[in-house]
Formats: structure tokens, C-alpha cells, sequence
């Protein structure tokens, strides 16, 4: 598997105080290489069946994912409704892996 695609991580928002007194949000990032894939007939069926609408999933180190929300992608941003971690049997590579499940999002709204 390659990590040919760069993944913007969007944690927690926090606040700060611009020159003029202003609370300005701020959103911690990171940015990180992942895997791109579709999202696969049974899951999308599966997940169709508890209402959500999976767009997207990507592939990234286990280590980076630290339980973001919310991803950006190329310019668009998705809300992350689940991750999943392959089991240990497949091999140390897969082991090593989580997917993102994905949904998109517009203006910040599903």
C-alpha cells in the first residue's frame, strides 16, 4: 500500500485573542500521507441502513490518528463517522493501517 495522498487531520477547535480583543477560532491540524479507497458495497449498504452516507475512506498510520472528527481532502472537508483497524492476521503492514470511514461535508454540515 502507498501513501501517495496528503490527509488534513482538523482536531479541536480553541480560541484566541486577536490585537482588537476578538475571539478568533482556530483549529489544530496536522497533516499526514494516506491511502485513498472507495467505499465498498457492503459497507456502504451497512451503513445506508443506520443513515449514514459514506463517501470516502482513507488509509493512515495507526500512530498519526489521535480520534479527529473531521478531515480535509483536496480542498474538501469530510466528517469522519468511523474508523476501523484491521485485524492482526492479515499481516504486520494491515496491522499497522487504520481506515477512516468518511462523509462529506458542506459549509461544515452533513
Amino acid at each position: 500500500m502507498t501513501y501517495d495522498y496528503e490527509l488534513t487531520l482538523i482536531g479541536a477547535t480553541t480560541y484566541i485573542t486577536n490585537d482588537i480583543g476578538d475571539s478568533v477560532p482556530v483549529e489544530a491540524t496536522t497533516v499526514v500521507l494516506c491511502d485513498v479507497q472507495s467505499v465498498t458495497r457492503s459497507e456502504h449498504y451497512s451503513a445506508a441502513a443506520s443513515g449514514l452516507k459514506p463517501e470516502i475512506v482513507f488509509v493512515v498510520n495507526k500512530f498519526e490518528y489521535d480520534g479527529q472528527k473531521e478531515v480535509e481532502f483536496e480542498g474538501k472537508k469530510y466528517k469522519v463517522d468511523r474508523s476501523y483497524s484491521p485485524k492482526k492476521s492479515k499481516g504486520i503492514e494491515d496491522f499497522e493501517n487504520l481506515e477512516l470511514i468518511c462523509s462529506g461535508l458542506v459549509n461544515g454540515v452533513m
